[in-house]
């Protein structure tokens, strides 16, 4: 549903239970316009990822049988 900014301040609580239950609002002004949802829809628009330490500590792919051997051949010549 979308909301006019002066409708939204008016009825906020009216706002807030439509985002809990039927899910993002529009608010409108002028030109600009914002949404409002809910925590989970939040959540799930996110993309909670895990922190990088986390992510490292997890269990992923193996890199087992990937060549990790540094090239041995000659540097190409680049004139400065």
């Amino acid at each position: 549903m979308e909301w006019k900014l002066a409708e939204a301040k008016n009825k906020f609580s009216e706002l807030v239970n439509r985002a809990l239950s039927e899910g993002p609002q529009r608010v409108q002004r002028r030109s600009d316009a914002v949404f409002v949802v809910s925590q989970d829809e939040f959540a799930r628009l996110s993309g909670k990822r895990p922190s990088f330490k986390a992510f490292l500590k997890q269990k992923g792919p193996s890199l087992e049988g990937l060549d990790m051997a540094r090239d041995k051949s000659s540097l190409r010549d680049v004139e400065l």
